[in-house]
């Protein structure tokens, strides 16, 4: 997601009910990893009032606080079966950077490629978005930025927020141009969805929102909207 769910559209649930809708089972597992906003108590609040309602089973991931080990175990064994428990994975919105160091710190980059590979559902908005592509615009570090370290599961670029934020398309162009791997461009309101490594829809909770392919083409970026199917 370029930007929307429970935190950006608490009063538009349809890229949630979508993600959801992507599970077989009934009432799915959803466990919410809020990293790259530090383990914010706000923010996990707000994912349990969203997602308590019957629909799903919620479950959190935290790293940041040593007292939550109840819930969260830092052996990585002890991760990985927890998180085999889940059937899909939320990450929420945040700082990408520290989020990636985190990550690999207690080896859930790897944990996270295994529950991939499973075939366990993965997503998030913005940072939750871009950290599975192998590159991407952030604003890690204050300004917009690129990013070349991603998890690699899309061998790809991405940017997030490309309508949200008036300085985001024409840093993407640039960084396109200076060699950034092409990929693609979500607004706020616009989801990728993939399958494997093939991206099979775009689906939107705003008429308007929109996704595109930006590329490299001998020097040249070339930006193509990618057709899309509105939620409501």
């Amino acid at each position: 997601m370029g930007g929307g769910g429970f935190s950006m559209e608490p009063e538009n649930p349809l890229l949630d009910e979508f993600v959801l809708s992507l599970c077989p089972k009934k009432v799915p597992r959803v466990c919410f990893v809020p990293t790259a906003a530090a383990d914010s108590a706000a923010y996990i609040v707000k994912f349990y009032r969203a997602f308590s309602n019957g629909a799903a089973i919620p479950a959190d991931l935290t790293l940041f606080d040593p007292g939550s080990l109840a819930r969260n175990p830092s052996r990585s064994s002890d991760l990985s079966a927890f998180i085999a428990e889940q059937d899909i994975i939320y990450v929420g919105g945040g700082n990408t950077v520290n989020l990636l160091a985190m990550w690999r710190a207690h080896g859930l980059d790897r944990i996270f490629r295994e529950a991939w590979l499973n075939g366990k559902i993965l997503c998030g908005l913005s940072a939750g978005m871009i950290c599975w592509f192998k590159a991407s615009v952030t604003d890690s570090f204050g300004g917009l930025d690129r990013l070349d370290d991603g998890l690699g599961l899309i061998d790809a670029s991405a940017c997030p927020h490309y309508d949200g934020e008036p300085g985001r398309r024409p840093a993407y162009h640039q960084f396109i141009k200076d060699g950034l791997p092409s990929g693609f461009a979500a607004d706020d309101g616009a989801a990728l969805h993939f399958v494997g490594t093939e991206l099979v829809e775009v689906v939107t909770s705003r008429p308007t929102a929109a996704a595109f392919r930006v590329e490299n083409a001998e020097g040249r970026v070339v930006e193509t909207k990618l057709p899309s199917r509105f939620l409501g």
